[in-house]
């Protein structure tokens, strides 16, 4: 083997390494930017608009799926240049948060939707009773003449 197989190997070995701790890294910021578990479960809102309102805020990914793109991105050049040994736990880290950030998005879709839909609902409840007293002064009135 020449001196300068022997040198890329190493080099080859070293960005392998590098390859490896860039996704391990970035798997671990995405980890960081998901929501705390307390922040969604736990609130201080007074109604249920507070609620929807500190929920949708919780259930924000933030900078989740730029991280989880460049794990998956440098993952996927560590692949296909081979140069990971055992890469199955990366794999399944991505696959797993992959899965997390679309669930959290979803509830997120979900909650802005009822966040929408709670004060509609509540004005059509509002104005059904107002239309309920204004059916009965009517009533009212007809009866004393």
């Amino acid at each position: 083997m020449s001196q300068t197989t022997l040198g890329d190997d190493e080099l080859f070995g070293e960005a392998a390494a590098e390859m490896r701790d860039d996704v391990e890294e970035h798997l671990a910021a995405t980890r960081a930017e998901l929501p705390d578990a307390d922040e969604v479960w736990e609130t201080d809102a007074d109604n249920v608009l507070g609620v929807l309102n500190g929920l949708r805020s919780a259930l924000d990914v933030g900078e989740a799926e730029e991280h989880l793109r460049q794990a998956k991105k440098w993952y996927t050049m560590g692949e296909r240049a081979d140069a990971f040994e055992d890469a199955a736990d990366l794999a399944a880290a991505i696959e797993d948060l992959d899965v997390l950030i679309e669930t959290i998005r979803d509830a997120h879709d979900d909650v802005s939707d009822l966040t929408n839909a709670v004060p509609e609902l509540r004005g059509s409840l509002e104005g059904l009773g107002e239309d309920e007293a204004e059916d009965g002064a009517e009533d009212e009135d007809e009866a004393e003449e």
